[in-house]
């Protein structure tokens, strides 16, 4: 008898289930005789009542815990859990918004109480997410979010293999900004979906802005005038005091995340959702962190985006019209050059990615069998295999380093 399922059955003789308990238990059970370690840490969640995640509002009093092969290895952590994700929320499989009651650490990364589990859902490879990390580190950016592959057991079911992921907040060891009413944090959101507090500007864009979190109408005047002052810039109008792009975005920023972005023809960032950037009064704006890559490097679910060839994100609103600048289409030319061996890289280390995640998609297919699946919005391509699935990415990956390399050179 495995150690987990031991700790089932004396969970039971005890009466240490959640809803027997006037307090925190000593542990969570968890029960793997149908999905066996495979070298992931697994998250065990257990919320009040086995309540149910129905919205991304809701925040629901709930117990977690780590366990490695075959042992807890931290003690039961109290937290709320909610849904997460825009259109991804909607899936079979969904993602969770946890909040602890004290900050806690993960695998050596800074203490939060935030965290994200990302789902993955609709990406048969499980691996592009995690990829947009490593090469956003590699390139220097800012800010890139720290994650990990674990697997999900919830309310003594299993879940499936997730990414338990740092969230964009604005925090010393995150979006490093000052908190105040003049120092903003805040993301392009898509026209269908508006989370509050937003702004928007006189183009009809929307942004949600996450910090400050208490956004006063002072505040939220600020930040609309200059984004409408910034638009009006883009759109050719005239602004003496202000001659030069670089005036209004941080070049270096821009230019690392554009060519993510572009690499991987990330289907959200034809400027839709999920479009981080901050600005602090005085300043320029920078963009970043990346975020949300479940649909890029040739996982797309609208077939024109499918081909490795063509230019994407610079044919669209705020891109098109900074891309279009020659100053600074010049310096991305240069910046492509200095830097595409690190996108070559990226590739070359899909192996090693690979066999961090692939034994336990095992037990993730054996869940959600979705690699011949075309049903979903997001699961576009048959696969025979997980081999197939993978072989597929790659192969467009190298199609569009080649076809960028020709077209910049």
């Amino acid at each position: 008898m495995c150690l987990s399922i031991a700790v089932l059955v004396f969970a039971v003789l005890c009466g240490c289930f959640w809803e027997d308990a006037e307090s925190t238990p000593e542990f969570l059970p968890m029960d793997d005789s149908m999905y066996p370690y495979a070298g992931l840490p697994r998250v065990v969640i257990e919320t009040e009542g086995f309540h149910e995640i129905r919205d991304r509002e809701s925040e629901i009093p709930s117990n977690f815990q780590m366990y490695g092969e075959s042992e807890p290895e931290t003690d039961v952590l109290s937290l709320t859990v909610r849904g997460r994700g825009n259109s991804s929320f909607k899936m079979p499989k969904y993602g969770m918004k946890l909040e602890f009651t004290d900050k806690v650490s993960f695998f050596g990364m800074p203490q939060s109480r935030d965290w994200a589990l990302i789902a993955n859902y609709g990406d048969k490879s499980h691996l592009r997410n995690y990829m947009m990390t490593r090469i956003s580190e590699w390139l220097g950016a800012r800010y890139t979010p720290k994650c990990v592959f674990v697997e999900l057991y919830l309310n003594r079911k299993y879940m499936g293999v997730y990414l338990l992921s740092e969230t964009v907040k604005v925090a010393k060891n995150r979006v490093n900004i000052a908190e105040n009413d003049s120092s903003f944090l805040f993301e392009k959101e898509s026209s269908k979906k508006v989370d509050s507090p937003f702004v928007t500007s006189t183009t009809g864009y929307s942004f949600h802005v996450k910090s400050p979190k208490n956004l006063s109408e002072t505040s939220k005047k600020m930040l609309v005038s200059h984004l409408n002052d910034f638009e009006r810039f883009l759109a050719g109008d005239e602004f003496p005091d202000a001659p030069s792009m670089l005036d209004w975005i941080d070049l270096d920023d821009f230019l690392l995340y554009y060519w993510v972005q572009e690499f991987s023809k990330n289907e959200d960032a034809n400027f839709a959702r999920s479009i981080f950037m901050t600005w602090e009064k005085g300043g320029v704006i920078h963009f970043g962190p990346l975020w949300d890559f479940d649909l890029a490097f040739g996982n797309a679910s609208y077939d024109q985006n499918k081909s490795p060839e063509g230019w994407y994100i610079r044919e669209y609103r705020w891109f098109r019209l900074i891309a279009r600048n020659p100053k600074v289409w010049s310096a991305a030319k240069e910046y492509w050059r200095a830097h595409r061996d690190d996108f070559k890289n990226l590739i070359d280390s899909i192996p090693v990615y690979r066999q961090m995640v692939e034994p336990a998609l095992k037990n993730e297919y054996k869940r959600w069998p979705v690699l011949k699946n075309t049903e979903n919005w997001a699961l576009k391509d048959p696969y025979d295999s997980y081999d197939a699935a993978v072989e597929a990415m790659e192969k467009w990956l190298k199609s569009r380093l080649n076809w960028i390399d020709i077209s910049v050179f």
